[in-house]
Formats: C-alpha cells, structure tokens, sequence
C-alpha cells in the first residue's frame, strides 16, 4: 500500500531560495498582508495593587511568559548554500547555545537522500528523495535542491549537544513559545514569505507517494508577544523579523507543525 508524505519546499523550482536576497526581500513585502513592524516592543506592563508578594511574583512569572526575545546570531545561507536554509537556521540556534560549528560543517554532516532525481520528458519530477530521512538534492544550488525535515536535524543537534535535542514537531504552537520562553530558540518550518502554501509538487519514493507544497523555507523563532512573532530569516539576511503571530501559525500547521531546539 501506499503511504503519502505532506512536505514542503521553496524554490523558482525546488529548494528554499527562489531568487536574488533583493527580490526575496521585495517578494516578502510586496505578499505580507500586514506591513512589517520594525523596532516594535512591548508596551510596559504596570503592576496592579496585590496584597502579598507571592502573588507579585506569580503575576509577573505570567507577564514574563507572554513575551520573549533573544539575541540570536544571524547567518545568511547565501552565497555557499542556495537551498541551505535548514542547516543555516540550526547554526544560528547552534551558536547560541555555545556550540562550536557554523553553516559550512552542517552542510557536510548533515545526513543525506541521494536517491536521484528522475524527470519526465516535459520536465516534471517522477521520483526522487525523501527529506524525512535526510537532505534531498544539492543543497549548493549547482544542482536542484530540495529540503531536510526534522529527525536528521535532531541528529546533527545531539551530535553537538549530546542528549539535550527537543523535538517539538507535532506540538502545539503553545508549547514551542513555551520552550521558548525558557529561553530556548527553535528551528521552524514555514513558508518563504510565511504565508499558507498554493503550490503543490507530487513525486514517488520507492513506495512511497510524496506530495510537496512548493514553497518551503526553514527559519529561527527567537521571541514573540502577545501579537507577533520574531525570527531570523537566512533567505532575506534579516534579523529579529516581526510577523503576524497568527498568520504564522496557519502556515506552521501547514508545514506538518515541524519544530526542533535543544535543553
């Protein structure tokens, strides 16, 4: 019997870059409902009159909880990895906990599919790898490129940080903002201008029927409030992004709810 895979990638064609940092960039504004909001912060929260400090304490561990922000480092994925926004996005989340790597050693410890690609004569895809168990396709943009999901970047996150990798694909979007709070940035699954996807590719894998949204990019969640969330994108080379925490989460969902951080 057949099994099939709901994946996603970005690309003009496959991947997740779809073209030059300015028109990716351009794209993003031109397709976001919502203008961007730059140098937005949480309006001060003032204390109401409570009649011990245990009390104080709690309503302000619940304030604390409803918004955060890190500084994560930001890494572009360009020029060296055109589909590299996956292994890209984790060395950001990598830095930040202390590891010593970057883009260049994931690209080449990450584990791959090498299952080729095979293309009908009018171009379409007729088979090819499964990024569930590792990178489809080069991820330099030499060749055609695809994407990599979560359990091999589990793999590369215990390598570095031995039994501390959290898998929260599946989740709730409540209990990846929670571990966030904790101060604990996470590697998403979203879309290249985070908007639901509208295209779809299908190919087979073995067995296997895989159907892909066309638009699939990876990107670092490092705060949010009540409104908005905030993420380091490796396509646009932005830092801190402010998007609508709705819209995000509908797009999130979409992609499988895929999410991965570490303790």
């Amino acid at each position: 019997m057949k099994t099939w895979h709901f994946i996603g990638i970005l690309l003009p064609l496959l991947g997740c870059s779809h073209g030059s940092p300015a028109e990716n960039e351009a794209q993003i504004q031109r397709t976001l409902n919502e203008p961007i909001i730059t140098n937005e912060s949480p309006e001060p929260i003032q204390d109401m009159a409570v009649p011990n400090l245990i009390q104080k304490h709690e309503k302000r561990q619940q304030q604390q909880k409803s918004k955060a922000l890190m500084n994560v480092p930001l890494i572009k994925q360009n020029p060296e990895l055109k589909y590299g926004c996956e292994v890209t996005s984790l060395a950001m989340m990598l830095k930040y906990a202390g590891a010593d790597t970057d883009k260049m050693k994931l690209f080449t410890e990450i584990k791959k599919d090498n299952d080729p690609l095979k293309r009908s004569a009018n171009g379409d895809i007729l088979s090819w790898g499964n990024p569930a168990e590792g990178f489809v396709g080069d991820m330099t943009g030499k060749q055609a490129g695809y994407a990599v999901f979560d359990k091999p970047m589990i793999d590369l996150i215990n390598r570095y940080l031995p039994g501390r990798a959290v898998n929260l694909t599946g989740k709730d979007f409540s209990e990846v903002l929670e571990h966030v709070s904790a101060g604990y940035p996470a590697v998403v699954w979203t879309t290249g201008d985070y908007r639901l996807p509208d295209r779809w590719e299908t190919w087979t894998h073995g067995n296997e029927v895989i159907k892909t949204p066309l638009d699939l990019h990876a990107v670092v969640l490092v705060g949010f409030n009540e409104t908005t969330v905030y993420l380091n994108d490796p396509l646009s080379g932005r830092k801190q992004v402010p998007v609508n925490k709705t819209r995000f989460i509908e797009t999130w969902k979409a992609m499988q709810s895929r999410a991965v951080s570490y303790r």
